[in-house]
């Protein structure tokens, strides 16, 4: 299947790794339409430090889709209207769009525990995180909710950063569970290191102003983080796209949706099923090839399938430590890791060149 879109209007929803990445790709043989409200690219991947107080490295929008056919309107989308094939933004604009790329993205998830939504930090918000340990009249007590890749991250960055802050990370199963023995037990010694309090199997039943209410019992907590899990967006579901029962969009071997074919869905908000790796998780790592192969795609780069194979899992566990898990193409473990500065100078390998790879 060659693409017929070439010199046609596509627009794309969502500046994150996904829709950046499509968009300059796209942007070289089309007209192409970005919406996002952003005017920087929001390196969600390091959010962690941002919530430490480091120095944020994000490249502008203008910058990323320079010298392509790419206008980025600085917008949200509100309502799709996919009979029409039009976008209607917040700003009372209307786009019409003869290829939509809906790349939208995931949000904190907040589960219908009480209180969280109105105490806690989601990690979007890891700048006020950052200020708020920044400007406290005293050290206190952080509690970091979620024991998968982003707590532990801004777990172990706070607690580097701001030693005299005690800090928890609390997991409704066991943190770093799914790495092999060796990555877990890797990530539970830099958190001993560090002064971290690990709390396993203690699920959070409420949050409130002073901490957490978990299956385990009490936990103090004067800044909450909740990094426990994404849910993509509601508009998909909204405008009428076949989504799973988690709200990601079911597309084919194209990334079409199996609904709508005009429509492409990409990173975190499309349920991606590749024969032999299986359904891809949420991710930096799967949401850059999505963009890349549908920006291809649209540029009449490429016929074939969306193929993709998982290659290494990586953390930062402060600014002097590091873990790369290496994995099979399936995503699951294999016994040998990289750690210390092997481990730390690979991940930041890595993460800087997500940002030359937008292009």
């Amino acid at each position: 299947m060659t693409s017929k879109a070439n010199g046609k209007h596509i627009v794309v929803l969502g500046a994150g790794y996904a829709g950046l990445t499509a968009a300059t790709r796209a942007g070289k043989h089309n007209r192409v339409t970005l919406v996002a409200p952003e005017t920087r690219f929001r390196h969600r991947i390091r959010q962690h430090e941002t919530a430490a107080g480091h120095p944020a490295r994000r490249p502008t929008v203008a910058e990323v889709v320079r010298g392509r056919g790419v206008r980025h309107v600085r917008a949200r989308a509100t309502e799709l209207d996919l009979a029409g094939r039009k976008v209607l933004l917040d700003t009372g604009e209307t786009l019409a769009y003869d290829t939509l790329v809906y790349a939208l993205g995931s949000r904190t998830a907040w589960h219908g525990v009480p209180g969280a939504a109105e105490h806690a930090y989601g990690a979007e918000r890891a700048a006020e995180v950052g200020e708020r340990l920044r400007t406290a009249d005293r050290p206190g007590t952080v509690a970091v909710v979620g024991g998968g890749a982003t707590g532990i991250e801004m777990a172990t960055e706070i607690a580097e950063a701001h030693p005299a802050w005690k800090v928890r990370i609390v997991a409704a199963g066991r943190v770093g569970g799914w790495f092999s023995a060796r990555g877990r037990a890797h990530v539970l010694a830099v958190m001993a290191g560090l002064g971290v309090e690990v709390h396993e199997q203690a699920t959070v039943t409420a949050v409130d102003q002073d901490g957490l209410d978990t299956t385990a019992g009490r936990i103090p907590g004067d800044v909450v983080v909740w990094a426990a899990s994404m849910e993509p967006l509601p508009l998909a579901a909204e405008a009428g796209l076949t989504v799973n029962a988690a709200g990601r969009a079911v597309v084919d071997r194209y990334l079409r949706s199996v609904s709508h074919p005009d429509v492409h869905v990409i990173g975190d908000a499309a349920e991606v099923t590749v024969p032999g790796t299986g359904t891809l998780r949420m991710a930096c790592a799967t949401a850059l090839p999505m963009g890349r192969y549908v920006g291809r795609l649209l540029a009449g780069r490429t016929g074939k399938p969306f193929a993709f194979r998982y290659a290494v899992q990586c953390l930062s566990l402060g600014r002097r430590e590091g873990l790369v898990q290496l994995i099979h193409g399936d995503d699951s473990m294999r016994p040998g890791v990289l750690t210390g500065r092997t481990g730390r100078l690979t991940k930041a390998l890595i993460v800087n060149a997500v940002v030359r790879s937008l292009r």
